[in-house]
């Protein structure tokens, strides 16, 4: 299964950026569709999901600034980043889990200047 991510770049602080993240259909329709990040040196971290439903939760240092919505239709989870801080320059991963079973995409880099 293959998840493929786009919309990452290098923005300065305070600049916004959409993330994409695109899954296939059997997939997409039965997962809870996350977002995560990884610093260099630093572990992955949740930054957002959001269920079958809609439900939507967010760690706290992005509540407010992030939002993360699916569009069921495209089979597409996006995350509008905006008020970017430097501290949150990493990789940026997408993620369908579907009970126990997970499935990641490659990743796209997001670069905050100060």
């Amino acid at each position: 299964v293959r998840l493929v991510e786009s919309g990452g770049g290098l923005v300065q602080a305070g600049g916004s950026l959409r993330l994409s993240c695109s899954a296939p259909g059997s997939v997409f329709s039965r997962a809870t569709m996350a977002w995560y990040r990884q610093a260099p040196g630093k572990q992955r971290e949740l930054v957002a999901t959001a269920t079958r439903g809609g439900s939507t939760n967010y760690a706290d240092s992005v509540k407010g600034r992030f939002t993360i919505s699916r569009d069921n239709a495209k089979n597409t989870v996006y995350l509008q980043m905006n008020s970017l801080k430097p501290e949150e320059t990493a990789v940026y991963y997408c993620k369908a889990q579907i009970f126990d079973t997970e499935y990641w995409g490659q990743g796209t880099q997001v670069t905050v200047s100060s």
